[in-house]
This record gives C-alpha cells, sequence and structure tokens, in this order.
C-alpha cells in the first residue's frame, strides 16, 4: 500500500469514527429529550427546570431545593418518572433484541417476536385471566409472570422443534420453527377466547400494551433483566458482523457460529419476554428502530447495537408521551401509537426501495 493509499485509509477511519460519535450524541440527545418531556408534560403542566431539580434532589449526595409542592413533586417522582424510565427500559430492550435477531437471521425485517415470543406471552396472559388464576413474585403478579413464563416457553418449543432430527444448523429451519409454534399457540388462545368471551376484553387491553405503572416496582422488576441481556448483546455485537458475511465464512474466521447463535437470540429472547411481561404487546420498535438505524449508519452491528438501545428507548418514551397526552384524560394504548409510525413506514419503505430486497 502507498503512502497516499494509506493516508486515506486512516483519514476515512477517523472520519467514520466522528461520523458515529455524532450519532451516538444525536441519539443521547434525544433520549434526554424523550425523558425530560415524559416528564414535564401531562395534564398537569409542570416547569421543566424545576422537575430536573427534583430528579436532582433525589441523586445521592445532592441537596437542592426545586420549588415544587409537594403534590408536584408527587407527580414526578411517583408517577411520571417511573412511567418514563420504564418505557425507556422497555424500549431499549425490544430495539436491542430487534437488531439482535436481524444480526442473526441476516433478515433487516426480524423483530423480536420472530419465535414465538407475543403468542407464548398472549397465551400465557389468556390462560392466567380465563383462569382467574392468582399468584405473586414480588412485585410480579399473575398477568406479567404468566406473560413471561409463555414468552420464554414458546421460544423454548421453536428450539426444541427446529432441532428434531438432529443439532440446528440453518436459521431458516428456526424461522419456519418460529412460525409453526406461533400459528399453534395463537390457534390454543384464540379457542380459549372463544370459551370465555368474558374475558376478551381483558386480554386485549394487555395485547394493546400500556406503560401505566404503580410507582417503581416494575422498574426495579425489569432493572436487572435490562443490565444483563443489553450488557451481554452489546458484547456480542462485533460476533454479528462476522455472522452478516455467512455461517461457512464465520466459522472459517474462528466463530463458533452454532454457540453465538444460540446465546444472542436466547439473550435477546429474554430481553422481549422481560419487556412485553410488564408492558403488553408493543409492536414495531424492534423493527422500526434498527432498520431507521440501519440506513443512517450502514450495516455493521458495532454501531447498530448500541444506536438501536438510545434510540429506542427515546423513540418508546416520546410514542407513551403522546399515547397520554393526545386524547387527555383519555389514553391511547402504546401499541396503537407504535402501529401509527410503524405501518407507514414500511408503506414508504416498500414505496421507495429500488431492490426485491430491504
Amino acid at each position: 500500500m502507498t503512502l497516499s493509499a494509506a493516508s486515506g485509509s486512516a483519514l476515512a477511519r477517523r472520519g467514520g469514527v466522528r461520523v458515529r460519535g455524532r450519532w451516538l450524541l444525536g441519539a443521547a440527545a434525544a433520549l434526554g429529550v424523550a425523558a425530560v418531556a415524559g416528564t414535564v408534560l401531562g395534564a398537569v403542566s409542570l416547569p421543566p427546570g424545576q422537575v430536573i431539580l427534583e430528579i436532582l434532589d433525589h441523586l445521592p449526595g445532592v441537596r437542592v431545593h426545586s420549588g415544587l409542592d409537594t403534590a408536584d413533586a408527587t407527580i414526578v417522582w411517583q408517577l411520571r418518572l417511573p412511567r418514563v424510565v420504564l418505557g425507556l427500559l422497555v424500549g431499549s430492550m425490544l430495539a436491542t433484541a430487534g437488531s439482535a435477531y436481524q444480526g442473526v437471521f441476516r433478515n433487516p425485517l426480524a423483530d423480536p417476536y420472530l419465535l414465538g415470543v407475543s403468542a407464548g406471552a398472549g397465551l400465557g396472559v389468556t390462560t392466567a385471566l380465563v383462569t382467574n388464576a392468582t399468584w405473586h413474585l414480588g412485585p410480579f403478579n399473575t398477568v406479567p409472570m404468566a406473560a413471561f413464563a409463555g414468552a420464554l416457553a414458546a421460544v423454548g418449543l421453536t428450539y426444541v422443534l427446529a432441532s428434531v432430527g438432529g443439532p440446528l444448523r440453518s436459521t431458516a429451519v428456526l424461522l419456519l420453527a418460529g412460525v409453526a409454534v406461533s400459528s399453534f399457540l395463537l390457534a390454543i388462545q384464540t379457542f380459549m377466547l372463544q370459551q370465555n368471551a368474558d374475558s376478551i376484553r381483558d386480554v386485549y387491553n394487555w395485547i394493546t400494551g400500556s406503560m401505566s405503572t404503580t410507582g417503581w416496582a416494575e422498574v426495579g422488576t425489569l432493572l436487572p433483566y435490562a443490565i444483563v441481556t443489553t450488557t451481554v448483546l452489546l458484547l456480542y455485537r462485533r460476533a454479528l458482523d462476522v455472522l452478516a458475511v455467512g455461517d461457512d465464512e464465520a466459522a472459517a474466521l474462528g466463530l463458533h457460529v452454532g454457540r453465538t447463535r444460540l446465546v444472542v437470540v436466547a439473550t435477546a429472547s429474554l430481553a422481549t419476554a422481560a419487556a412485553v411481561s410488564v408492558s403488553g404487546l408493543v409492536g414495531f420498535v424492534g423493527i422500526i428502530v434498527p432498520h431507521v438505524v440501519r440506513m443512517l449508519v450502514g450495516t455493521s452491528y458495532r454501531v447498530i447495537v448500541p444506536l438501536s438501545l438510545l434510540f429506542g428507548a427515546a423513540f418508546l418514551a416520546a410514542a407513551d408521551l403522546v399515547g397520554r397526552t393526545a386524547l387527555a384524560p383519555a389514553e391511547i394504548p402504546i401499541g396503537v401509537v407504535t402501529a401509527f409510525v410503524g405501518a407507514p413506514f414500511f408503506a414508504l419503505i416498500l414505496r421507495t426501495r429500488k431492490g426485491p430486497t430491504l
């Protein structure tokens, strides 16, 4: 390589780092704006400066006077802020899981519900509501526990079905198994609802999604799952880049393809199961956010995964803000808000794409 070519390559790398750095700063700024707006805006308008001071006053070692009265401080700390933080966690987990699925399956239309998570969670919730089951595990009650267990069981069943006849060797087999399991579980859920029509409304309310909280309990329950799963997926983002070249080529480069795929899929599925257990089925986040990030910064998962985390958190917090303020005091389910964004987005992609694939 000549000196001029080497210099050009180095400049290109530095330029790429600067571009990625700008997008990371932009994503962090979007997250901050969404968090502050979600805490400030609502049925009761609160001064942004005083809200920020109220939040700072609860940090260890910080003592400031916000100027808010007791009622407004309670609104901030016990109602709005837990809901905003929950939205940030759920959005980041779904978007990060979606980016991981897209990397594993080498398909920009893969989403976190691909292997039966939504069908399993829905069946779990339907079973709990129809049978009037009552369980408690810390802050988790019947519905989120049933959703979590059903989602994980569905993914496990998908893997077992895909592995029948020998070790899993193809993502196509796993996808087909996910379709089969989802269809089967949805059929069971439909039958149960047909026999118990009085439970349809409760199941429907869960399916459409909600960020409603009763304080910090849901956040405390979800936070460990968010930390563990996000950390694992961030550590595997370079492996996703290697997987993008194909299984044989990745194996030739020294990557244990089967183990990597299992870890990533299991971790992304755990993140999705934990998220939907507290929020219900919130669609499109795991497809839209990674897809937009890929359009903005390219195809490297070293960048896609962290940016999806930040933009996913900001997106869902903003969607929840729209849902609870657009028709206040009535509330639009957050799944409806994300669908209003997601459906036109994909219509636009289909309208403007130039090739046979996205």
